[in-house]
């Protein structure tokens, strides 16, 4: 069944008007705090520990644990062996909107084989139930004297502590959730809510300078002679040093991407090329990072020699090496503190500071998100027959990551859950992303399986009023393969709080990037690489976290793919610069038709307006000036009201041809078969003739100006000099003003006066020699 074309207005932005913060009630302390999401009300049952147990098997022993039960649902905790004082300390929380029962009841069991032997419970009405609002102090837990099913008083007491409060208590991330009682114990972990810090990052240069005293296998020729260096995945090498000797030359930089803690070391090899496909390693070098030297600026570092080993033989845990003294290599090692390593497109940057903690500047403000809901989700997989989403939101911003907690099986689920992050910048982007869990089960029955994307929110800060909280719901827009499609939507509430103004204003004027990026340049190619390597360890170290940051979720938050050849791209971006450039279409064509007295009286007051600044030319520039503040102006009625969101019609997304599609989606190097790749190299051919037409047009132009000059054709330079010589001496004797004038009035003409034939410097200009003819 197709999907029905979804209007635009589905696509788009809808302001909300959630109850933040309980309604935000002067006396009410929970809006200082939660005030950005919903209050969310649940009771809570902190099951601490148990005394004086009755024995319940035949040994006289008992192995206890405690279910607590409310309605429907039923969490139980952990039981302990031949324990009759045992201790557990954990929370619950059931819902309050999903409550039916009046009465909780607490029950300690004994584990047995066959059937868990009732020990004894407590009862509470939910009437009597106390509330707690933080910053109040948690509720002292109580002891409570075992009832049997009777109501009389039994053997053995329970600590238990009982109240309502809501999702801002303490005890909330870790409690175990009513909603999720149908989750195995080893799979709650890939449900709770979490905040992860990414690794400190930095650029490793390592400046190969020479070697000394290699000894290659083959005495009777003149070595070619590299240096491999690896840092775990990274690999890079030299090229082949110019000087076939047994002292090597190089002199190269080599640039990694380290992550603090350093676990791998830098191993270098000096390697020589003995045939084409073959090569021999002439010795080793292992360099721990640990007491490799930092700097914060472009000061030398001092340079020192390694040793080679010739070999390395492993037996055990023992290394055994033959180290040849004689050979060994010159290196300047270093951790550059004064970039800035970039591990997201440049477009969506969250974070710009240095990774040397001594350079960064003091915050600006601070960022509250309060991720509030969802509505509308699709089914994202099938569970027991029908259709099912358990979806969970991530936020980064900076080196902080959050995860929400998972909410299971809704296609509206409410999270409630709020976050803030420090400021240093505000031309950055925070990024949202909503997935579906697909490691409910945890173990090995979620192995290999991948936490499907539901659409993400991009919000640059800089498109935000200061203290305002927006509270809008972004529609979830994904790309498909099959085209585009909206998943949901999702309620957010954003603030950004500024501490001043000034500092705010000042952070325009200053460099984007740190100033190691400016006055000692990385190539394209080299942040290109960098940037992949570092999405890499970001994602590798996140994915190693509990629960796990997966792989999959870390590389669509960073757009790890968004460097792709992708037509629908081409065409947005194609159609982003006419956009641009229509305003000036716009003013040519306007100024095209005031030369050809289309509007008579609109002419009569540019040459009024053309005399008046060619008597007061003083007055050209403040008159521009003045113009651009009149246009800014006029255009603040109309200023944007709410953040910008993902626009299909911008991205092209919704007019996508299927096959420009599954060329995005197609893997690389591609798997797709030959004819259709055959198919789309051709199509890519004829797109990239046209681009190659347009490129020698305007290599063409400007060859032709070099050509008024060069005398490549005499005739046309000689011409040329001639009018230069006159126009000097002309432009020399006649005053500025009169020429400026006499200018204007002949480009104002009327069209009684204009010829439909092309002007002569046009015509002149046409005629001159390009290279074009010295082309094959």
């Amino acid at each position: 069944m197709m999907q029905r074309p979804l209007r635009p207005e589905e696509y788009s932005l809808k302001e909300t008007s959630p109850h933040l913060g309980g309604g935000g009630v002067s006396g009410d302390k929970l809006t200082t705090t939660y005030d950005l999401v919903e209050q969310m009300q649940y009771l809570y049952v902190r099951v601490v520990k148990a005394k004086d147990l009755p024995p319940k098997d035949v040994t006289g022993s008992c192995d206890p644990y405690v279910e607590v039960k409310l309605g429907n649902y039923k969490g139980t905790t952990r039981h302990f062996e031949k324990k009759t004082n045992p201790e557990w300390n954990q929370v619950f929380a059931f819902s309050k909107d999903r409550i039916q029962a009046s009465v909780l009841e607490v029950i300690v069991k004994d584990k047995d084989f066959i059937k868990d032997d009732f020990i004894g419970r407590v009862l509470f009405d939910l009437t009597e139930v106390p509330k707690r609002v933080p910053p109040d102090s948690p509720l002292a837990p109580q002891w409570y004297r075992l009832e049997d099913r009777k109501g009389d008083k039994g053997k053995g007491e329970l600590m238990l502590a009982v109240w309502m409060g809501t999702q801002a208590d303490e005890a909330f991330p870790d409690s175990w959730h009513s909603d999720a009682a149908t989750i195995p114990s080893d799979g709650l972990a890939n449900i709770r809510s979490k905040v992860y810090l990414t690794p400190k990052l930095w650029y490793l240069r390592v400046n190969v300078i020479e070697a000394q005293d290699l000894i290659p296998y083959e005495k009777n020729r003149f070595p070619e002679v590299f240096v491999k260096v690896m840092l775990g995945n990274q690999a890079l090498r030299t090229r082949i040093s110019q000087s076939r000797t047994l002292n090597p030359m190089w002199n190269e930089d080599l640039m990694f991407v380290a992550a603090e803690p350093f676990e791998e070391h830098l191993v270098l090899s000096v390697e020589d090329r003995v045939a084409p496909n073959k090569d021999e390693v002439l010795g080793k070098a292992v360099i721990p990072l640990q007491n490799i030297d930092r700097r914060l600026d472009y000061k030398p570092v001092n340079s020192r020699w390694y040793n080679l080993e010739k070999h390395v033989i492993v037996e055990g845990d023992q290394k055994k090496k033959e180290v040849k003294f004689s050979s060994r290599i010159h290196l300047r090692i270093c951790l550059e503190g004064g970039y800035h390593v970039l591990d997201e497109s440049t477009h969506y940057s969250s974070d710009l500071r240095p990774t040397a903690k001594q350079l960064w500047k003091p915050s600006i403000g601070v960022l509250e998100l309060g991720i509030l809901s969802a509505q509308g989700l699709l089914p994202m997989k099938t569970k027991d027959g029908r259709g099912t989403t358990d979806a969970y939101c991530v936020a980064k911003y900076g080196q902080k990551w959050v995860r929400t907690r998972t909410i299971i099986d809704s296609f509206a689920p409410k999270w409630n859950e709020q976050y803030t992050w420090e400021v240093y910048d505000p031309c950055t982007v925070i990024t949202i992303g909503v997935f579906d869990n697909c490691h409910l089960q945890g173990g090995e029955k979620a192995a290999g399986t991948r936490d499907t994307r539901i659409g993400k929110v991009r919000i640059r800060l800089s498109t935000l009023e200061t203290d305002r909280v927006y509270t809008h719901s972004y529609p979830l827009i994904v790309l498909l393969p099959s085209g585009v499609k909206k998943m949901g939507e999702v309620q957010l509430a954003v603030r950004f709080t500024c501490s001043s103004l000034l500092n705010i204003l000042h952070m325009y004027s200053q460099p984007l990037l740190p100033k190691m990026h400016y006055l000692h340049p990385l190539s394209v190619m080299q942040l290109d690489n960098l940037r992949h390597q570092a999405t890499q360890i970001v994602s590798m170290r996140l994915s190693r976290a509990e629960p796990p940051l997966r792989k999959e979720v870390v590389e669509y938050m960073l757009d790890v793919d968004s460097h792709m050849w992708s037509m629908r791209k081409s065409k947005a971006n194609f159609f982003r610069i006419m956009g641009v450039l229509s305003p000036l279409v716009a003013v040519g064509k306007w100024f095209d038709q005031i030369c050809h007295w289309k509007n008579p009286l609109t002419t009569i007051l540019i040459h009024v307006l053309f005399v008046i600044l060619i008597l007061y030319p003083e007055l050209i520039l403040p008159t521009i000036f003045l113009y651009l503040f009149l246009i800014g102006v006029w255009y603040f009625r109309w200023r944007p009201r709410q953040p910008p969101y993902m626009d299909t019609r911008l991205s092209h997304a919704d007019t996508a041809h299927p096959d420009e599609l599954d060329e995005e989606f197609d893997t690389f190097p591609t798997s797709r078969p030959p004819d259709i790749v055959r198919m789309r190299y051709d199509r890519l051919r004829s797109v990239a003739g046209r681009i190659q037409t347009v490129v020698g047009d305007l290599a063409t132009q400007g060859e032709r100006l070099q050509s008024l000059l060069s005398w490549r054709d005499p005739r046309a330079t000689a011409l040329f000099v001639t009018f230069c010589l006159v126009a000097a001496v002309v432009l020399y004797v006649t005053p500025f003003r009169v020429v400026a004038f006499l200018t204007g009035l002949y480009v104002l003409r009327h069209p009684r006066f204009r010829h439909k034939l092309p002007s002569v410097p046009l015509n002149f200009f046409r005629r001159l020699p390009a290279r074009t003819d010295s082309m094959l």
